[in-house]
């Protein structure tokens, strides 16, 4: 097993993937606290979906696969009122939890291997069109850069969108491979007809 390394958690009830980006409105003075920490050290916090609880109060019971968040803007307009900006980066495995001071989460976590690149394969490929307009649409909402040509980046940046339970999202958050993500969506697409096919087929 993996060292283990020491991660403020932010459980929420949405899933983070990696190279995505994922805004927040902080309120709680433990989370306030974390952000800001995080922003004069350049720290990372660890966002993982609720499992049992609530993102309020008592500290909620997370899922063991969650995404690293690192803060890319922040905005304090309104009084004890943060508005953040994250970006996902590494997946991580959760081995244990503690509560500390505040209800604040700290988790034991063991960094998930980077996927490598994989190319879409030719039978996924009648996906990248539709993503091409989604992602056109959400404008700078989308972390650059792009990387079309990348399974593991088109299959993150669907799951994102796609309009399913927080929990089906999770599990394809946790699939190591990429092509069995894609092939999920690409079905779940063509059920509803969104997905273009070359003639004949």
């Amino acid at each position: 097993m993996s060292a283990l390394t020491t991660l403020p958690l932010f459980p929420l009830q949405t899933v983070l993937f990696p190279g995505g980006l994922l805004s927040l409105r902080i309120f709680e003075a433990r989370y306030v606290d974390l952000v800001s920490r995080c922003l004069r050290s350049g720290e990372t916090f660890g966002v993982c979906l609720i499992m049992a609880g609530s993102e309020v109060g008592e500290a909620a019971i997370p899922h063991a696969v969650g995404t690293e968040a690192r803060v890319v803007s922040a905005d304090s307009d309104t009084a004890g009122m943060l508005e953040i900006v994250v970006a996902g980066e590494r997946r991580f495995r959760l081995h244990d939890h503690s509560v500390g001071r505040q209800q604040l989460l700290e988790g034991e976590v063991e960094w998930l291997p980077a996927i490598a690149h994989t190319p879409v394969p030719d039978a996924q490929a009648n996906l990248i069109p539709l993503l091409g307009k989604i992602v056109a649409d959400q404008g700078d909402r989308v972390a650059t850069p792009l990387r079309f040509d990348d399974a593991e980046w088109v299959g993150a940046r669907y799951a994102e969108v796609l309009p399913i339970q927080p929990l089906a999202k999770q599990k394809l958050l946790e699939l190591d491979d990429v092509v069995s993500r894609l092939e999920i969506i690409q079905q779940y697409l063509d059920q509803r007809g969104l997905l273009a096919h070359p003639a004949g087929n």
